[in-house]
């Protein structure tokens, strides 16, 4: 059930296009989330902004008010970290030299895993998963596909457990950059950094404070308190932290492709009361009374 945390709004600070590993081009994931009723959507491809023009074309026409946002790759002792970055300016010329290492660091990534994979005998493996990418950067699903398409495997599971999955030839670590980095590309751009779905990277309660405790000295500011695939208890005990720590809360889908309703857009369970919204920050905040000019 979607319950926004402002009652007048539908806010959703996270989803993913074909810009990045999405299923949706940009301006039919605008699209549906208009349909399902979100009124405030973040756009997040990972280490990218290719995908907000068409996104911002569709948001006009649909009334959703859209924020600028990509969801950052880094490394924190050796474990990669996801970052958000909402509210930024995309035109920031340090903001895109940033993204542009970024991409050449995925492209690195991906030539690797096509070469890990070559004794599979899959001719022209690389060139194939960039054509089901549709011209991006290929990921490990794209990789996945195409030996499904090729009959090396039956399915995308069989595909992961045999040859992508961890510990197996086809997963290749990126090299990213280090945390404090990638929040300061963020800052620097007049953006809001937020540490992305914290649960999902498997720490300790005393390693998360910890991570939470570098990524504000980097810069941080917020956090994900509500997202896909949480239960009760971790959003507690994220509301929890984020009251502690007096960081800013998030909220966001994560949604990746249709048919999935646990990460569907606008299907956020409220956040516990006592925590500020990271949006109430946002240049143009949303949810506060407009303050009228002297």
């Amino acid at each position: 059930m979607t319950i926004p945390q402002e009652t007048e709004f539908c806010i959703d600070l996270h989803c993913h296009s074909t810009a990045s590993d999405g299923a949706l081009p940009p301006e039919e994931v605008v699209n549906r989330a208009a349909d399902r009723g979100v009124t405030h959507l973040a756009l997040t491809d990972h280490d990218t902004v290719a995908g907000m023009a068409a996104a911002e074309t569709s948001a006009a026409a649909r009334g959703i008010a859209l924020i600028a946002g990509t969801e950052l790759s880094c490394v924190w002792h050796s474990k990669t970290i996801h970052i958000v970055g909402l509210d930024f300016d995309p035109a920031d010329s340090g903001f895109k030299s940033a993204l542009e290492r970024q991409n050449a660091n995925r492209w690195a990534r991906a030539r690797a895993i096509a070469d890990k994979l070559d004794r599979i005998g899959v001719e022209d493996l690389l060139d194939k998963a960039t054509r089901c990418s549709n011209g991006d950067v290929p990921g490990r699903p794209h990789f996945a596909r195409v030996l499904v398409d090729e009959g090396v495997v039956t399915n995308l599971a069989q595909a992961f457990k045999r040859h992508l999955g961890q510990g197996k030839p086809g997963d290749v670590k990126a090299f990213w950059p280090e945390l404090e980095e990638v929040v300061q590309w963020i800052v620097d751009a007049g953006g809001i950094a937020v540490l992305a779905h914290p649960k999902k990277y498997r720490l300790t309660a005393t390693k998360l404070r910890s991570l939470v405790a570098d990524f504000q000295r980097a810069g941080g500011k917020a956090m994900e308190v509500s997202t896909s695939g949480q239960s009760s208890g971790d959003l507690g005990f994220l509301a929890e932290l984020c009251r502690r720590e007096k960081l800013l809360a998030s909220q966001g889908s994560d949604f990746h492709f249709p048919g999935a309703p646990w990460c569907e857009l606008g299907r956020i369970t409220k956040m516990p009361d006592g925590i500020e919204p990271v949006w109430h920050h946002f240049k143009q905040p949303v949810g506060l009374p407009v303050q009228s000019g002297a």
